[in-house]
């Protein structure tokens, strides 16, 4: 393929692609798209800390104070903010430490590449973010095992053909690892992982158990302390990563775990090693979201009380919600033009909430997915359930 041919094509497929809204205001319960204001239906800022006032002073006043930019955590980056933040976040999740990254995706990376080789065993739920995806291929793992969505069963006959494989050592004489991971909350349809059994299977078959818990953090749990807490297996659960971009509404991630495993971490994730610090104000930012939640659970509170409300009324209409368990809330709407138009037709309403189609989620599976926010009046969740009741009759959905 000559230059212009491999341009010409990358053209192409861009076209065949629809580019993203420009937001022009923050992200509260309403935001501003081409100079009009739209109810914010579709982000994933649960406790709606991306407008808190609290988090501004703060990133404010730490910007004065230490100013921007940090640097690679190994050599002039690793500043006191980070180290407060890793205290915070532990005992936040009643972990015995944690370590932090510039994303969600870099945490998942790095927490499995960091501790598997080609010879060891990994075993997925078939519906992981594809963060997770992309770890496992990162760890060049060749036993690799796919289990039906949160099917234990299925997850059990996985196990045993992994343990059969386990007894043949690794070239350096040590038993290969097998480690089982899943998501907490699966984002696309909102509902959980079975963690107590994935434990006691865990457990039975001497495995690693990792957790990615993006869409549990700030929303399940005490306080939202996330789906371990939720699910009462506080050191039970080897690997617990979490990011900051969901309800605490900045950037990063985390990994939470023993001593042992995030000392390992932080002197051999080349996620953490060759890549930049959190700035200041992220750190500063989530710093003061964790003081936010450690003290009152009154945001985790007004978070599922619109979650109910909204879940009850599109119920109530007719609309098929799914088996969602968390504020995730998708509108079924197998047709995927069904689901584009029926988008649009709320945008025009002032209603902002995204139609997710293949390869997002399988062909006939697409949907709106909705996320009330604890950023939300119940005069705001009416009206953006009035709007979908009145384009669903249009379209003839209820």
């Amino acid at each position: 393929m000559s230059i212009t041919n491999f341009y010409e094509k990358l053209d192409e497929l861009v076209k065949s692609g629809k580019p993203p809204r420009v937001i022009e205001s923050g992200e509260g319960a309403y935001l501003t798209i081409d100079g009009k204001k739209k109810l914010n239906f579709c982000s994933s800022h649960y406790l709606g800390l991306a407008v808190s006032d609290r988090l501004k002073k703060a990133i404010k006043t730490a910007v004065d104070k230490y100013g921007i930019g940090t640097g690679y955590r190994t050599l002039a980056g690793t500043h006191t903010l980070h180290i407060q933040l890793e205290e915070a976040l532990a005992r936040f999740k009643n972990a015995e430490a944690a370590i932090i990254f510039t994303g969600g995706y870099m945490a998942n990376c790095a927490a499995i590449s960091t501790i598997l080789s080609k010879e060891d065993i990994v075993i997925s739920d078939e519906l992981n973010h594809a963060s997770i995806i992309d770890a496992i291929r990162l760890s060049q793992v060749k036993n690799k095992f796919v289990y039906k969505h949160k099917d234990v069963t299925d997850l059990e006959a996985k196990l045993t053909e992994a343990d059969r494989l386990r007894k043949t050592p690794k070239e350096n004489g040590e038993e290969p690892i097998i480690l089982i991971v899943t998501d907490g909350v699966f984002s696309m349809d909102g509902d959980l992982a079975p963690l107590p059994q994935i434990v006691k299977l865990a457990r039975k078959y001497q495995a690693l158990t990792m957790v990615d818990d993006a869409h549990g953090e700030g929303v399940l749990g005490k306080g939202g302390r996330g789906i371990v807490d939720h699910f009462n297996l506080h050191g039970q659960i080897d690997i617990e990563v979490g990011t900051l971009s969901k309800a605490f509404s900045v950037m990063g991630g985390f990994i939470t775990g023993k001593k042992e495993l995030i000392n390992f971490y932080k002197q051999k994730a080349r996620q953490f090693l060759f890549s930049n610090a959190l700035t200041i104000a992220d750190t500063a930012a989530v710093l003061e979201g964790v003081k936010i939640l450690q003290k009152s659970d009154r945001l985790v509170k007004k978070l599922w009380d619109n979650t109910r409300y909204i879940k009850d009324e599109f119920e109530k209409l007719g609309f098929d919600t799914g088996q969602s368990q968390t504020p995730i809330t998708p509108v079924m709407l197998p047709d995927e033009d069904l689901a584009r138009e029926f988008s649009a037709k709320l945008f025009d309403l002032g209603v902002f909430a995204t139609p997710i189609v293949f390869p997002m989620v399988q062909k006939g599976k697409a949907r709106i997915r909705v996320i009330p926010s604890a950023s939300h009046s119940k005069k705001d969740l009416d009206f953006g359930i009035k709007m979908f009741e009145k384009v669903g009759k249009e379209l003839k959905v209820i």
